[in-house]
Protein backbone atom coordinates (compact mmCIF):
# COMPACT_ATOMS: atom_id res chain seq x y z
CA UNK A 1 0.00 0.00 0.00
CA UNK A 2 1.38 3.44 -0.79
CA UNK A 3 0.23 6.61 0.96
CA UNK A 4 1.02 9.79 0.09
CA UNK A 5 1.04 13.22 2.05
CA UNK A 6 1.57 16.64 1.34
CA UNK A 7 3.97 17.19 3.63
CA UNK A 8 6.31 15.37 5.76
CA UNK A 9 4.38 16.99 8.76
CA UNK A 10 1.18 15.01 8.20
CA UNK A 11 3.39 11.53 7.48
CA UNK A 12 4.77 11.89 10.77
CA UNK A 13 1.78 12.69 12.34
CA UNK A 14 -0.23 9.62 10.72
CA UNK A 15 2.84 7.35 11.48
CA UNK A 16 3.09 8.50 15.32
CA UNK A 17 -0.64 7.31 15.43
CA UNK A 18 0.15 4.43 13.69
CA UNK A 19 3.02 3.68 16.22
CA UNK A 20 0.74 4.13 19.06
CA UNK A 21 -2.09 1.94 17.48
CA UNK A 22 0.14 -0.88 16.55
CA UNK A 23 1.74 -0.81 20.43
CA UNK A 24 -1.27 -0.55 22.37
CA UNK A 25 -2.96 -3.58 20.21
CA UNK A 26 0.11 -5.74 20.89
CA UNK A 27 0.56 -4.99 24.43
CA UNK A 28 -3.39 -5.82 24.79
CA UNK A 29 -2.76 -8.94 22.92
CA UNK A 30 -0.09 -10.49 24.19
CA UNK A 31 1.27 -8.09 26.51
CA UNK A 32 4.07 -7.13 24.76
CA UNK A 33 5.46 -4.57 21.81
CA UNK A 34 8.27 -5.08 19.99
CA UNK A 35 9.35 -2.93 17.28
CA UNK A 36 12.69 -2.33 15.20
CA UNK A 37 13.61 1.56 14.42
CA UNK A 38 15.28 2.92 11.33
CA UNK A 39 18.35 5.21 11.41
CA UNK A 40 19.06 8.45 9.34
CA UNK A 41 17.57 11.75 9.49
CA UNK A 42 14.49 10.05 8.27
CA UNK A 43 12.98 9.30 11.68
CA UNK A 44 14.02 12.08 13.88
CA UNK A 45 10.52 13.92 13.69
CA UNK A 46 8.72 10.61 14.36
CA UNK A 47 10.77 10.22 17.54
CA UNK A 48 10.31 13.79 18.49
CA UNK A 49 6.58 13.32 18.45
CA UNK A 50 6.30 10.08 20.27
CA UNK A 51 8.82 11.84 23.34
CA UNK A 52 6.50 14.72 23.06
CA UNK A 53 3.81 14.83 25.88
CA UNK A 54 0.60 14.69 22.91
CA UNK A 55 2.00 11.02 22.39
CA UNK A 56 4.50 9.67 25.32
CA UNK A 57 1.46 9.14 27.55
CA UNK A 58 -0.40 6.91 25.30
CA UNK A 59 2.05 4.11 25.70
CA UNK A 60 3.10 1.50 28.28
CA UNK A 61 6.70 1.91 27.74
CA UNK A 62 7.22 -0.75 30.31
CA UNK A 63 6.05 -3.43 27.48
CA UNK A 64 8.26 -2.06 24.54
CA UNK A 65 10.78 -3.54 23.60
CA UNK A 66 13.25 -1.86 20.91
CA UNK A 67 15.88 -2.87 18.21
CA UNK A 68 17.68 -1.21 14.98
CA UNK A 69 16.78 -2.71 11.31
CA UNK A 70 20.78 -2.11 10.91
CA UNK A 71 23.57 -0.36 12.44
CA UNK A 72 26.88 1.11 11.15
CA UNK A 73 29.22 -1.28 13.52
CA UNK A 74 30.54 2.22 15.58
CA UNK A 75 30.24 2.97 19.48
CA UNK A 76 26.95 4.60 20.72
CA UNK A 77 28.83 8.01 21.31
CA UNK A 78 29.54 8.17 17.73
CA UNK A 79 27.47 10.47 15.38
CA UNK A 80 27.18 7.76 12.94
CA UNK A 81 25.41 5.12 15.15
CA UNK A 82 21.82 5.14 14.72
CA UNK A 83 21.12 3.88 18.19
CA UNK A 84 22.71 6.46 19.55
CA UNK A 85 20.70 9.33 17.99
CA UNK A 86 17.85 7.64 18.84
CA UNK A 87 19.07 7.20 22.57
CA UNK A 88 20.31 10.90 23.06
CA UNK A 89 16.91 12.44 20.87
CA UNK A 90 13.76 9.75 21.87
CA UNK A 91 14.56 7.08 24.53
CA UNK A 92 16.16 9.12 26.67
CA UNK A 93 12.55 10.83 27.08
CA UNK A 94 10.08 8.72 27.15
CA UNK A 95 9.70 6.35 30.21
CA UNK A 96 11.52 3.16 28.56
CA UNK A 97 13.44 0.34 31.04
CA UNK A 98 16.83 0.58 29.85
CA UNK A 99 16.74 -3.45 29.40
CA UNK A 100 14.41 -2.68 27.00
CA UNK A 101 16.47 -1.26 24.37
CA UNK A 102 18.75 -3.43 22.39
CA UNK A 103 21.18 -0.89 20.33
CA UNK A 104 23.26 -2.87 17.49
CA UNK A 105 26.48 -2.39 19.69
CA UNK A 106 28.60 -3.84 22.12
CA UNK A 107 32.21 -2.88 23.02
CA UNK A 108 35.21 -5.62 22.55
CA UNK A 109 33.71 -7.88 20.26
CA UNK A 110 33.81 -8.72 16.43
CA UNK A 111 30.64 -7.69 14.49
CA UNK A 112 30.07 -10.90 13.58
CA UNK A 113 29.77 -12.23 16.39
CA UNK A 114 27.61 -9.79 17.77
CA UNK A 115 25.04 -10.68 15.03
CA UNK A 116 24.78 -14.30 16.46
CA UNK A 117 24.10 -12.51 20.00
CA UNK A 118 21.44 -10.46 18.67
CA UNK A 119 19.73 -12.98 16.95
CA UNK A 120 19.24 -14.97 20.26
CA UNK A 121 18.17 -11.80 21.70
CA UNK A 122 15.82 -11.50 19.17
CA UNK A 123 14.55 -15.20 19.42
CA UNK A 124 14.54 -14.81 22.84
CA UNK A 125 12.09 -11.23 22.80
CA UNK A 126 9.91 -11.81 19.16
CA UNK A 127 6.53 -13.50 18.64
CA UNK A 128 7.62 -17.49 17.65
CA UNK A 129 11.11 -16.16 17.75
CA UNK A 130 11.50 -13.84 14.38
CA UNK A 131 8.23 -11.85 14.31
CA UNK A 132 8.08 -9.05 15.19
CA UNK A 133 4.94 -6.44 15.65
CA UNK A 134 6.44 -3.19 13.24
CA UNK A 135 10.10 -2.34 11.88
CA UNK A 136 10.36 0.82 10.41
CA UNK A 137 12.40 1.50 7.24
CA UNK A 138 13.83 4.38 5.50
CA UNK A 139 15.23 4.24 2.06
CA UNK A 140 18.04 5.48 0.79
CA UNK A 141 18.26 7.57 -3.00
CA UNK A 142 20.14 4.39 -4.04
CA UNK A 143 17.19 2.14 -3.21
CA UNK A 144 19.29 0.35 -0.26
CA UNK A 145 17.06 0.08 2.99
CA UNK A 146 18.63 -1.43 6.21
CA UNK A 147 21.94 -2.29 5.64
CA UNK A 148 20.67 -3.59 2.31
CA UNK A 149 22.83 -2.21 -0.21
CA UNK A 150 23.16 -2.68 -3.72
CA UNK A 151 25.40 -5.00 -5.40
CA UNK A 152 26.28 -6.67 -1.99
CA UNK A 153 25.14 -10.33 -3.12
CA UNK A 154 26.87 -11.78 0.52
CA UNK A 155 23.78 -9.92 2.32
CA UNK A 156 21.34 -9.67 -0.09
CA UNK A 157 20.84 -13.35 -0.68
CA UNK A 158 21.24 -14.05 3.12
CA UNK A 159 18.61 -17.02 4.08
CA UNK A 160 19.74 -18.49 6.77
CA UNK A 161 20.34 -15.70 9.22
CA UNK A 162 18.41 -13.43 11.07
CA UNK A 163 20.93 -11.02 11.96
CA UNK A 164 24.27 -10.51 9.59
CA UNK A 165 27.15 -8.31 9.83
CA UNK A 166 29.41 -7.71 6.99
CA UNK A 167 31.87 -5.13 5.57
CA UNK A 168 30.75 -2.83 3.14
CA UNK A 169 33.73 -1.95 0.97
CA UNK A 170 32.30 1.37 -0.18
CA UNK A 171 32.21 2.70 2.89
CA UNK A 172 35.05 1.12 4.39
CA UNK A 173 33.10 0.16 7.59
CA UNK A 174 31.11 -2.67 8.92
CA UNK A 175 27.72 -2.92 9.33
CA UNK A 176 24.96 -4.76 10.96
CA UNK A 177 21.88 -5.79 9.64
CA UNK A 178 18.43 -7.31 9.96
CA UNK A 179 18.38 -9.35 7.11
CA UNK A 180 15.44 -9.87 4.34
CA UNK A 181 13.87 -13.47 5.75
CA UNK A 182 13.21 -11.78 9.03
CA UNK A 183 12.65 -8.53 7.89
CA UNK A 184 9.24 -9.94 6.03
CA UNK A 185 8.03 -11.75 8.69
CA UNK A 186 7.02 -8.80 10.33
CA UNK A 187 3.59 -7.94 11.08
CA UNK A 188 3.47 -4.71 9.86
CA UNK A 189 6.52 -3.06 8.06
CA UNK A 190 6.55 0.66 7.23
CA UNK A 191 9.10 2.46 4.82
CA UNK A 192 9.55 6.21 5.11
CA UNK A 193 10.69 7.77 2.05
CA UNK A 194 11.26 12.19 1.92
CA UNK A 195 12.21 14.30 -0.85
CA UNK A 196 12.62 14.39 -4.48
CA UNK A 197 16.12 13.65 -4.52
CA UNK A 198 14.59 9.70 -3.46
CA UNK A 199 12.00 9.74 -6.25
CA UNK A 200 13.88 8.33 -8.65
CA UNK A 201 14.41 5.29 -6.86
CA UNK A 202 11.25 5.06 -5.54
CA UNK A 203 9.99 4.61 -9.16
CA UNK A 204 11.93 2.12 -9.58
CA UNK A 205 11.39 0.25 -6.27
CA UNK A 206 7.66 0.35 -6.77
CA UNK A 207 6.99 0.70 -10.09
CA UNK A 208 10.17 -0.11 -11.96
CA UNK A 209 11.26 -3.65 -13.94
CA UNK A 210 12.15 -6.48 -10.89
CA UNK A 211 16.23 -5.94 -10.30
CA UNK A 212 16.38 -6.35 -6.66
CA UNK A 213 20.76 -6.66 -6.80
CA UNK A 214 20.63 -2.73 -8.02
CA UNK A 215 17.28 -1.32 -5.98
CA UNK A 216 17.68 -4.13 -2.83
CA UNK A 217 14.36 -2.24 -1.52
CA UNK A 218 12.15 -4.10 -3.77
CA UNK A 219 13.24 -7.20 -1.77
CA UNK A 220 10.52 -6.19 0.86
CA UNK A 221 7.54 -7.83 -0.49
CA UNK A 222 3.83 -6.64 -0.47
CA UNK A 223 2.68 -10.56 -0.43
CA UNK A 224 0.82 -10.67 2.67
CA UNK A 225 -0.33 -6.69 2.62
CA UNK A 226 2.33 -6.46 5.55
CA UNK A 227 3.94 -3.38 3.48
CA UNK A 228 2.85 0.08 3.69
CA UNK A 229 4.95 2.95 1.84
CA UNK A 230 4.12 6.43 3.38
CA UNK A 231 5.66 8.96 0.95
CA UNK A 232 5.40 12.71 1.02
CA UNK A 233 4.62 14.29 -2.86
CA UNK A 234 8.24 15.15 -3.81
CA UNK A 235 9.02 11.63 -3.02
CA UNK A 236 5.73 10.31 -5.37
CA UNK A 237 6.45 12.66 -8.15
CA UNK A 238 7.23 9.93 -10.37
CA UNK A 239 4.89 7.25 -9.54
CA UNK A 240 1.70 6.55 -11.39
CA UNK A 241 -1.05 6.46 -9.05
Amino acid sequence: MIQVFENTDNLNTQLADLFVEKATNAIKTKGKFTVALTGGSSPAELHRLLASDAYKNKINWNKVFVFWGDERWVPLNDEKSNAGAAIKNFLNHIPIPKENIFPMWKEGIEPQVYAKEYEAILEDHLELGDIFDLIILGMGDDGHTASLFPNQEIILKEKEKKVAAYFLAPQDMYRITLTVPLINKAKQIVFIVFGEKKSNALYEVLQGERNSNLYPSQLINEDDGNVTWMVDKAAASKLSL
